[in-house]
């Protein structure tokens, strides 16, 4: 039996019926049995000893902290007296507690000191002096063409004991110009190039690109053995964290890199699009060598997402038909999940409830085989869990399996190759995700890559993808630097696919990003229009978001709904095979375009509704027969539901939803028209669900229409999908903090989807039920 079985029992995190199983299989092994034992002993001890934990500070808590930061930021020179080391006997009795209040403190004590250094601002655009003991002052100096977002911050400096020299120095070797040019503040490498005017003591650097590990030794003489090194010299840079040591004597030019460091006595957070010119940063000073400099810049999160505004309940009379574009897009459910994983809470636009939803298979029938229609519709309807006297209608479409013999592809590879991707969950994410792709690959296949930073270049021209040693040099060849011509790059991506196109084939441009287009085109309304233009070639655009900090979840989102295709985030490698191996046929194959789905209410038995989530995929009642409105498309297998929920006419006196709008006291108000008796053998039906869709290659639409009737059936007598939907729509409620959660609670949110979970072959689903907890322990 696996462990990953005997936890989840364990956890109580299993159906009755999976729990029977797991206890049937006990019996017959002691050995398990006591294995099992001894594990729901240990998760007992942990709910006992966690239960009560939260991230959150109490009010005495937070006040100490504060003061033991600012004291921290404020002290001298002296270094803070050695402390006796506590007795650890308590520790080894209550090690796992101990940790859990270890880790609330540091998170804690971070955030206050971010927030310290934010709160200090200094004169823009200057780089700040510093005084070394026992040395000279640098001389202030303005960092030129700096871009009015940028401000400049400063923390304590820390305290350090200055060097010794090992011997005298002139004049002019213990000068040093130091002077760090930077096209733009994203183009960071990771090699440095430059020279020096050797000196007897520092020999000069030839023009050469090396590692910055390796540029102290290059440049410096032979260190003292034991004088510590002096204080850091600050210059306050850039978009992303990042530290270089310099020592020695001469005059430096030329590009610097950047690589991951500490915290240093000057800090610049970049606010927004700020970025640090095009001329250069220079600092000039008198230093002692050995030398160290840190260049630190700390990055400021500018992750956007559209506005959400939920819709509101709305009457049957006064509006009774209900528009929407389908959306198969799955990015906001990995995004949550990485927010979840690193303890903290999303924002609440980045919490889009249908993409939560549809992020899951469904575990449903898709259309007979001689079906003409590419999907099949099911509606089922059941009671709220969040407001029991209301219902739920839940629409699900599942698109037809196409097998391992899908169309031939021609694929374009648009990567982005910008200094904003450069850190580990990017590019190097990038390139693993598009090797497993690249491994799906056949002999009907054809691939090209493109990539754009401050320039655009074809990196590989259209290749068979029996050509794998071709298509995999071709990615390990790429690395980031310099800014992001975004618009260059879908430019020639799309002609590349145009070039290669493939009738009846799939032809795709599939974008890695992390959004950030900050040459060219970068305004959502121009990127609407020149994707919508682009579309209509017959290449569709598949959009991978990646990275954190700086995710332009808004424009990747924008991109993939114009450009006729789906939107996922890449937060992992599992998440990558997920989307670019187990559903490659559903990201790559359309099925259907243009999909609309308008509702019908009938007032005899509704009397208001409201859809969940959807929000930026509303349309006009007339755009539902309007074949040249643009609508969202479906890939081979791909689930797609929405949720509906429903106040009944009939309601018990007393639980009627408060009006929209008071009456009016100084008028008469008409009285509200009774609704008409349906007719005929409509009698009985609560709604009807109509869908419009085109072939992939066609321009006519053709409609579906689905009558249903409510069986007042109880929310435990709904089927397991239901239930499961139903669980992960109260958790994007919850998320968001809706005012239309209603009485839901968490645990309620985790019931529900135990009850639903069914078989979960792949675990998407139980790892959903593990994020619950998280949400919890991050709502307390």
């Amino acid at each position: 039996m696996k462990q990953e079985n005997i936890t989840a029992w364990a956890l109580d995190e299993l159906s009755e019926e999976e729990k029977a199983q797991i206890e049937a299989l006990l019996k017959d092994d002691a050995e398990t049995q006591a294995l099992a034992s001894h594990t729901k002993d240990f998760c007992q001890f942990l709910t006992a000893e966690l239960g009560t934990d939260s991230l959150t500070l109490n009010a005495d808590q937070r006040e100490r902290l504060e003061k033991a930061d600012l004291q921290l930021l404020e002290s001298s020179a002296e270094p803070p007296p050695t402390q006796a080391k506590p007795q650890p006997s308590w520790w080894r009795r209550h090690a796992l507690v101990n940790l859990s209040a270890a880790a609330a403190v540091v998170l804690g004590t971070t955030v206050l000191i971010r927030q310290q250094m934010e709160q200090e601002q200094i004169t823009e655009g200057q780089v700040m002096s510093y005084v070394q003991p026992g040395g000279e002052e640098l001389r202030k100096q303005d960092a030129t063409a700096v871009d009015d977002e940028m401000l400049l911050s400063r923390a304590a400096p820390v305290p350090m004991e200055a060097p010794k020299p090992a011997s005298p120095q002139t004049e002019s070797d213990q000068r040093r110009d130091i002077t760090l040019g930077f096209a733009k503040n994203e183009a960071f490498s990771d090699s440095y190039t430059g020279s020096t005017e050797g000196s007897k003591d520092s020999p000069a650097l030839r023009p050469q690109s090396q590692n910055m590990t390796d540029l102290a030794a290059a440049a410096a003489p032979a260190k003292p053995a034991s004088p510590p090194p002096p204080p850091p010299v600050a210059a306050a840079l850039g978009d992303s964290s990042m530290m270089a040591t310099l020592s020695g004597s001469g005059t430096v030019s030329g590009r610097m890199s950047m690589s991951a460091g500490a915290a240093s006595t000057e800090m610049m957070q970049r606010v927004g699009a700020g970025q640090l010119g095009n001329d250069d940063l220079e600092t000039n000073g008198r230093l002692s060598p050995p030398v160290v400099g840190l260049l630190f810049g700390n990055r400021r999160d500018t992750e956007t997402y559209t506005a959400i505004t939920e819709n509101r309940l709305t009457d049957v009379l006064r509006e009774p038909l209900s528009t929407f574009s389908i959306d198969v897009d799955t990015a906001s459910y990995a995004n949550v999940r990485r927010f979840l994983n690193q303890n903290t809470r999303p924002p609440r636009d980045a919490v889009r409830v249908e993409e939560l939803i549809n992020y899951f298979p469904t575990d449903e029938d898709g259309p007979a085989a001689n079906a003409k229609e590419p999907f099949a519709v099911k509606v089922e309807m059941a009671a709220s869990p969040w407001q029991p006297a209301h219902r739920l209608a839940r629409i699900a479409i599942k698109g037809k399996q196409i097998g391992k013999d899908r169309q031939p592809s021609n694929l374009v590879f648009l990567v982005d190759v910008s200094g904003s991707m450069g850190e580990p969950n990017k590019l190097p994410l990038v390139q693993q995700s598009l090797r497993m792709l690249a491994e799906q690959l056949g002999e009907n296949d054809r691939v090209s890559m493109v990539t754009y930073a401050g320039g655009t270049q074809v990196v590989l021209a259209s290749t068979s993808g029996q050509q794998k040693a071709e298509i995999m040099a071709a990615i390990d060849r790429l690395n980031s630097g310099g800014s992001t011509h975004g618009s260059a790059g879908i430019r020639l991506a799309y002609e590349q696919a145009v070039a290669g196109f493939i009738k009846g084939g799939v032809n795709r441009v599939i974008l890695c990003s992390d959004g950030d287009f900050n040459v060219g085109i970068s305004d959502p309304t121009e990127l609407e229009t020149f994707i919508t233009e682009k579309a209509r070639s017959g290449v569709f655009l598949s959009v991978l978001g990646y990275g954190q900090g700086n995710l332009h979840d808004r424009t990747m989102e924008t991109l993939a709904d114009k450009g006729n295709g789906n939107y996922a985030y890449i937060d992992s490698l599992s998440e990558a095979r997920k989307v670019l191996v187990e559903q490659m046929n559903g990201t790559l194959v359309t099925i259907a375009k243009d999909v609309k789905i308008q509702v019908e209410f009938n007032p005899a038995i509704i009397r208001s509704y409201r859809l969940i989530g959807y929000e930026n995929r509303l349309l006009a009642k007339e755009d539902f027969n309007d074949d040249t409105k643009d609508a969202g498309e479906i890939g081979a297998g791909h689930s797609v539901t929405a949720l509906y929920e429903l106040v009944p006419a009939n309601l018990p006196p007393g639980t009627e939803p408060r009006p929209a709008v008071d009456a009016l006291k100084y008028q008469p108000t008409a009285p509200a028209a009774e609704p008409a008796a349906p007719a005929g053998d409509a009698a009985g039906e609560a709604l009807t669900v109509k869908l419009r869709y085109k072939e992939p290659e066609g321009s006519t639409s053709q409609l579906i229409e689905v009558p249903v009737k409510d069986d007042d059936r109880a929310l435990d007598q709904a089927g397991q999908e239901f239930q499961f939907t139903a669980a992960v729509a109260g958790f994007g409620l919850l998320l968001r903090e809706s005012s239309y959660a209603g009485t839901l609670t968490w645990e309620q949110v985790r019931q529900r989807a135990l009850a639903g979970k069914g078989s979960d072959p792949l675990g998407y689903r139980g790892e959903f039920i593990q994020l619950i907890e998280k949400a919890r322990g991050l709502s307390r």
